[in-house]
C-alpha cells in the first residue's frame, strides 16, 4: 500500500508525476492556500505532508494533525514555518531542501543589488508610462556596483554563490558568520565577528542568514547608522531580519540610497512604505523561481520521502 501524502501547493509537473508514481498524493491542482483548519482536515489518514514555506505549522496546528503524520517534507530550504520542537514531541520527522536554491538564490541577489543600484524600478516605469523624454547627464544617475565592497551576513552554501557572482563585479567581499569559515570556503573574503564590526565595510549589504530569535530585526536603525552614507541593502533570505520602520526611515532620508527587497515581514502584506518610495527595487519571494530549481527542490522533498519510508534517515533531516 502506498503511504498518503498531502501536498498542500501545486507543485511542478514533474514532481506531481514522481508523486502519483510512488504515492497516494493529495494534490492542490488549483493551488489554492489552505486554512490551518483544511490543512489539518486534508492530513486525516495521510502518513505525510509536504507543505511550501505559505503554511504555518505552528505548535497548536501540529497538535491537532492526525496520528498517522510521520514526516512533514517540506518543498523549502527555509523552515522557520514548523514549529520544530511540536514536532519533536509528536514524533514527527521534519526535512528540508538546502542546497539546490544556491544558484537561483544568488542570481536573484545580483539582480536585486542591480536593481536597486541603476534605479530600475523608476526607470521601467518611466519607459512604461511614456514620462521618458530624453537623456541628460543627470537624469537617472544610479550607484555603480563594480569594484564595491559586498558585506554578507550569512556565508552559507547561497552566501558563497553570491559572493562568487559578486567577484565577477570584482567587489570586494566581507562577511559575518557566527563562525569564521576555513580559508578555502572563505575565498579571500574578510570575516567580521559581529554585525557591529561588518557594517562600517559595506557599499553594499546583502543578507543570507536563516530566521531565528538572534537575527530577527538584525538590521535596525542602530545597526543602519554605523552602514557608510549610501549604502545599499538587498534581502533574499527573511524578511523577519530587517525592521522595516529604520530601513524606511533610512530609505527616506538618503542614509540608504536603496533597497532590493526579494522577501518581507508579513508577506505578502507588506509594510506600505516600501511600495511608495521610489528607491526600492522589489520583487515577489521568487529567490528558488527557476524551472531547474523547482524541479530540483520538489526531487530532494521526495528523495526525503523515499528515505524515510525505506526505513532509512533522511539525508535533509531538520528535527
Amino acid at each position: 500500500m502506498k503511504p498518503v501524502v498531502l501536498v498542500t501547493r501545486k507543485l511542478p509537473d514533474a514532481v506531481e508525476d514522481r508523486l502519483r508514481r510512488d504515492y497516494q498524493p493529495r494534490l492542490n491542482p488549483d493551488d489554492r492556500l489552505y486554512s490551518s483548519d483544511e490543512l489539518i482536515a486534508g492530513a486525516a489518514g495521510a502518513a505525510a505532508i509536504v507543505p511550501c514555506h505559505t503554511e504555518r505549522l505552528s505548535a497548536e496546528v501540529i497538535t491537532r494533525l492526525p496520528d498517522s503524520i510521520r514526516i512533514i517534507a517540506n518543498f523549502s530550504v527555509g523552515f522557520d514555518h514548523v514549529d520544530l520542537e511540536a514536532a519533536k514531541g509528536r514524533g514527527i520527522v521534519v526535512t528540508n531542501t538546502p542546497e539546490v536554491l544556491s544558484d537561483a538564490t544568488a542570481e536573484l541577489t545580483i539582480l536585486l543589488m542591480l536593481g536597486a543600484a541603476r534605479r530600475a524600478s523608476e526607470g521601467e516605469r518611466l519607459v512604461r508610462t511614456r514620462q521618458w523624454r530624453d537623456w541628460s547627464p543627470s537624469f537617472m544617475v544610479g550607484t555603480q556596483v563594480t569594484g564595491k565592497r559586498l558585506g554578507i551576513v550569512g556565508l552559507g552554501r547561497v552566501g558563497r554563490v553570491t559572493a562568487r557572482r559578486a567577484r565577477g563585479f570584482d567587489m570586494e567581499i566581507h562577511y559575518h558568520d557566527l563562525h569564521r569559515l576555513p580559508p578555502i570556503q572563505e575565498e579571500g573574503a574578510v570575516f567580521h565577528p559581529t554585525p557591529e564590526d561588518l557594517l562600517p565595510h559595506c557599499d553594499f549589504l546583502a543578507f543570507h542568514c536563516v530566521a531565528t530569535p538572534q537575527t530577527r530585526k538584525m538590521l535596525n536603525a542602530e545597526r543602519i547608522a554605523l552602514l557608510p552614507d549610501g549604502a545599499i541593502v538587498v534581502n533574499a533570505s527573511r524578511g523577519t531580519v530587517i525592521d522595516d520602520e529604520a530601513l524606511i526611515a533610512a530609505l527616506k532620508s538618503g542614509k540608504v540610497a536603496a533597497a532590493g527587497l526579494d522577501v518581507y515581514n508579513n508577506e505578502p502584506d507588506i509594510h506600505p512604505g516600501y511600495r511608495e518610495l521610489p528607491n526600492t527595487f522589489l520583487m515577489p519571494h521568487i529567490g528558488s523561481a527557476t524551472r531547474e530549481t523547482r524541479d530540483a527542490m520538489g526531487y530532494r522533498a521526495l528523495d526525503n520521502l523515499d528515505a524515510f519510508f525505506a526505513g532509512r534517515k533522511p539525508a535533509d533531516r531538520v528535527a
